[in-house]
């Protein structure tokens, strides 16, 4: 994880999340069910929030910059990503986060791949969560909604495309009825080239 590996170990790994530092551990999940609170806070973001917010910092940083935007209702999903992305921060080791929270209405990254990163964690609020396989499996698999994705990347120490797992998002453009996607995504603060400072907020 770049400069902040020498750190992570001076944190408590989540006990759902401890196989992803085995070598044969490219993917780890922690079941969720979302709230009824946070169920609705999701559509409401969906209706009246920005398409997308993508920034980098601090949790706190991230927090000043996220409330202003958030439309009435929505206060169960903000505390829960700011809780997501503190956690992210503990378990990378890292003083800051890349932060993205966008509505997905088409198909995006429907290919499936694996990130130049070193560790993504995804949750998906509304519609399909992420799919995913190994390298050399055919199988797909569907996050349900509500569940926490850990992935290794291709930054990850050691990591290997020898049992490798690649996702995707899920394909839903055509669907009948339409199908919005809500997703969360935090990275390393220089993932996908992030500046040193450049948060985003687009739509609505």
């Amino acid at each position: 994880m770049g400069q902040a590996c020498p750190t992570r170990q001076r944190f408590a790994v989540p006990p759902a999340f401890r196989t992803i530092d085995r070598l044969d551990g490219p993917i780890a999940q922690e079941p969720r069910r979302p709230s009824r609170d946070l169920e609705r806070a999701a559509a409401l973001w969906i209706d009246h929030g920005p398409d997308l917010f993508l920034s980098r910092g601090t949790a706190e940083i991230l927090e000043t910059e996220l409330r202003p935007l958030a439309p009435l209702g929505t206060r169960a999903l903000i505390d829960d990503t700011l809780a997501l992305a503190r956690r992210y921060q503990r378990l990378s080791g890292t003083a800051e986060i890349r932060f993205r929270l966008e509505r997905i209405s088409d198909d995006s990254c429907r290919c499936f791949h694996v990130d130049t990163v070193a560790l993504r964690l995804l949750c998906t609020y509304a519609g399909p969560g992420v799919q995913w396989k190994y390298h050399d499996g055919e199988t797909v698999h569907e996050t349900p909604a509500g569940w926490l994705t850990l992935l290794k990347g291709r930054l990850y120490p050691g990591w290997s495309m020898d049992g490798a797992v690649l996702h995707r998002s899920p394909p839903i453009a055509g669907l009948a009825p339409p199908v919005t996607r809500l997703v969360l995504t935090l990275d390393h603060p220089d993932a996908c080239g992030m500046g040193p400072r450049q948060p985003v907020s687009s739509g609505r």
